[in-house]
């Protein structure tokens, strides 16, 4: 995959940040694991991509589960262990609405809009999104993306398919793809 400075990285977080709890939450630090390769992986991405962007869903905290503080202080403790490795966020969005009909909830373009708000150099056709479910996917084209595809929690799609440009078993499988 061809990129150059000027692309935007986009990024989901459970499932490909951290390894997703199934039919649950990350709802505390100690919850939180990185999946295997993604501090060495965000490390290398840091230096090709001009902005690293993460958007994420977190019914969680619509849902009474968590607090905007208690996420924000996992995205704390996140964000110093991937700097601490050399890697980088730029910008953390994230939707907590729990209706799936919200503006900023996945694959609605909410969050797109948020970050091209802050970052007005971002061009959607020079932009990437990994991510690991469909909605991630539907995100990144509906915004006209490229999209990759981790199947951490859905191995069983298939592909080819028309949602996803790539598919890669893991962050450090894709940064072995950028050139």
């Amino acid at each position: 995959m061809q990129i150059d400075a000027s692309w935007t990285l986009f990024l989901d977080r459970d499932g490909v940040i951290n390894n997703e709890i199934r039919n649950g939450y990350v709802l505390s630090w100690d919850m939180f694991r990185f999946q295997e390769g993604v501090l060495p992986a965000l490390s290398k991405l840091a230096k090709q991509f001009s902005r690293i962007v993460l958007v994420t869903n977190q019914r969680c905290i619509g849902r009474g589960l968590l607090t905007t503080e208690g996420l924000e202080a996992i995205h704390a403790k996140m964000l110093e262990a991937i700097t601490a490795s050399g890697g980088r966020i730029d910008k953390i969005y994230y939707c907590p609405d729990i209706d799936s009909d919200s503006p900023c909830r996945k694959p609605n373009g909410g969050m797109a809009m948020q970050a091209k708000k802050d970052f007005p150099e971002i061009d959607f056709s020079k932009a990437v999104m990994v991510g690991n479910t469909l909605s991630d996917m539907q995100f990144g084209k509906n915004q006209g993306m490229t999209t990759v595809f981790i199947p951490s929690t859905k191995p069983e799609l298939p592909f080819p398919h028309p949602q996803m440009d790539y598919r890669c078993n893991g962050l450090l499988e894709f940064s072995a793809l950028i050139q």
